[in-house]
């Protein structure tokens, strides 16, 4: 099968598209023919092998799986042993390791059915950036049907799923974006849209019950200064690969050393894939709820240009990779 390697870590430029051997599923897993796949930050932080301390589970030297990719949807073409609650032929969406090829092995508790009314691009869109907006919004910043939140990188991956999720819940929301993207943030729900180039909202008299920070471009003084005193800060993200590791760690432990004394509630979300909650995002996108937002598709033999174009921080909503 043909499928995306690398045996170094660094830029997309030590990407591979080559022929590789065909997987075998696990006991708990299944085999997925893939239909589409997307990319994700957590694609070029596994090829950069960035922040450093990641190494110490992907491989000191080198990665130690050389396949990359995450986000799948296809048609199941075998199963596992004990994986009971699939069959060959279901269309499913979910997470598989080194997706980025024509076949891809899944744990049964990491995909779901694919909902019918969308295409597997659309669906391919979906899990890591649709289940970090929710449980972003709902188990770290306990979103509340009345509620005022803030999504500062509304017009992003996750931006864009975490916009129509907060809305769904019955949120008041305000989405942070380009001017670009002004319209694009408005019309998938938001009730006001700051243009960060010509308002900064840490500098606003205007306090928020939640605040989902998406892109890291404020101090977290400057964060707490536009939440209510007993809000909840969610941080997920910072930049692209320019940024180093130190300033992303930084980042992450300073909210923890200043988390215990301050009154509103420090915290980030690191996504926890499960059937259970793509079930719950794909009830949203059945009803129309939730509608994914791509930005554009690239084959398989273009991994390393869909990543460039995702490292720039420019893409709106998803970028997707056609595979079959």
């Amino acid at each position: 099968m043909q499928a995306i390697v690398y045996h170094r870590y660094g830029t997309p430029d030590v990407l591979e598209y080559t022929e590789i051997e065909k997987p075998i599923p696990a006991a708990d897993q299944v085999l997925i023919q893939v239909r589409a796949a997307s990319v994700n930050p957590y694609d070029w932080h596994f090829l950069r092998g960035t922040p450093a301390p990641m190494r110490l589970f992907t491989g000191l030297r080198g990665p130690k799986f050389p396949r990359l990719g995450a986000d799948v949807a296809g048609v199941v073409a075998a199963v596992g042993s004990d994986a009971t609650h699939l069959k060959p032929g279901d269309a499913v969406f979910g997470v598989g390791k080194g997706a980025f090829a024509e076949f891809a092995c899944a744990g049964q508790t990491e995909v779901a059915i694919k909902p019918e009314n969308l295409s597997f691009e659309q669906a391919a869109s979906v899990p890591i950036a649709g289940i970090t907006a929710l449980q972003g919004l709902r188990d770290c910043g306990h979103l509340q049907a009345g509620q005022t939140v803030l999504i500062n990188g509304a017009a992003g991956g996750v931006g864009t799923f975490a916009v129509q999720i907060a809305k769904s819940l019955g949120a008041e929301v305000t989405g942070v974006c380009s001017t670009r993207n002004v319209e694009l943030v408005k019309s998938i729900g938001a009730g006001k849209v700051i243009d960060y180039s010509r308002e900064d909202f840490t500098q606003s008299a205007n306090r928020y019950d939640v605040i989902f920070d998406l892109v890291g471009n404020h101090s977290l003084a400057a964060i707490r200064r536009a939440l209510h005193p007993k809000g909840i800060f969610v941080g997920c993200g910072g930049g692209g690969p320019d940024k180093s590791s130190s300033e992303l760690l930084a980042m992450i432990f300073g909210r923890m050393l200043v988390a215990p004394f301050a009154s509103q509630k420090l915290t980030g979300v690191f996504a926890k894939i499960n059937t259970g909650d793509l079930n719950v995002l794909g009830g949203l996108l059945q009803s129309g709820q939730v509608k994914p937002v791509l930005d554009r598709s690239y084959p398989l033999s273009d991994v390393a240009e869909a990543i460039r174009y995702v490292e720039s921080c420019h893409a709106r909503g998803k970028v997707t990779i056609a595979v079959a």
